[in-house]
């Protein structure tokens, strides 16, 4: 069985944060191929449901760069979080380096998930991180931590590697960035690399050919158990060069473009002559 593993934002989502009719149909002509499609991204999954494109999916779903697996019935395969007790560490070591901080929890993301994030103002972020009362999180009865965000504004990311730093061989955690500016953490079991692994395990498959595309850090993990990786023509440059292909950009229908020129795992579609 083949496998195509794809990262949502910035790779399968266009800059509206949809999947475009071209993108789509390339899904469907691989499934109907006989290709396993898995969505492998690191938003949470009330994120990943919204979007009307995936509503209608039959396909296996990796939330929060793999601390979260689910079937393509939508059964819960695997999940994985970080400690109360590093959480608790974690979280001081961010309030201090002064970076804003989500939290992905059981309960849901808090103050925001990354999604709702990304057309507001500075000030509105401002208010938002410094308005929020974190002690309420530890309050929840069976709290379940996924994930942090350290999250900067542009003109800081020199933060983001100060971050890195603190963080580095203290916790059992992996960190990647799925924009700039940002450090994702997550257990170190999660990873989206791992999760391949994982999900062939639990499901008692073998994938001989992995097609692994994304954009961004947190896809390297990936791009590393992955026999092709291919990075979007939008990817930063160090993205693009760990990949054995580069695609056109997202708004561009660059995975479409990908597996039906690049890869040629499906048909070019004819251009019909207008009459």
């Amino acid at each position: 069985m083949k496998c195509v593993s794809i990262d949502l934002d910035g790779t399968l989502l266009n800059s509206q944060h949809e999947i475009s009719e071209e993108n789509t149909l390339a899904l469907n002509e691989l499934q109907d191929k006989g290709y396993e499609i898995i969505l492998n991204t690191g938003r949470a999954y009330a994120d990943i449901i919204k979007i009307k494109a995936i509503q209608n999916m039959e396909v296996s779903i990796f939330c929060l760069n793999g601390s979260v697996l689910y079937s393509k019935t939508r059964e819960l395969l695997f999940e994985t979080t970080i400690s109360i007790t590093s959480y608790k560490e974690i979280f001081s070591t961010l309030q201090k380096l002064g970076v804003w901080i989500l939290v992905y929890t059981n309960y849901g993301g808090f103050p925001s998930t990354l999604p709702p994030l990304h057309h507001k103002s500075n000030k509105e972020l401002c208010t938002l991180f410094h308005e929020y009362n974190y002690d309420e999180i530890l309050n929840k009865e069976n709290l379940k931590i996924y994930k942090l965000i350290a999250l900067v504004q542009n003109e800081q990311l020199e933060k983001i590697e100060e971050v890195k730093r603190e963080l580095a061989n203290k916790f059992n955690i992996a960190m990647a960035s799925s924009f700039p500016n940002n450090v994702e953490i997550t257990s170190n079991e999660a990873q989206k690399g791992r999760a391949l692994l994982r999900y062939q395990h639990i499901m008692n498959l073998s994938f001989e050919e992995i097609y692994a595309f994304g954009d961004g850090g947190n896809d390297l993990a990936q791009f590393e158990v992955a026999t092709t990786s291919i990075a979007m023509g939008n990817a930063p440059i160090n993205i693009q060069q760990k990949a054995d292909l580069v695609t056109k950009t997202n708004d561009e229908d660059g995975f479409s473009y990908a597996v039906r020129n690049l890869l040629q795992l499906i048909k070019t579609q004819e251009i019909k002559p207008v009459i």
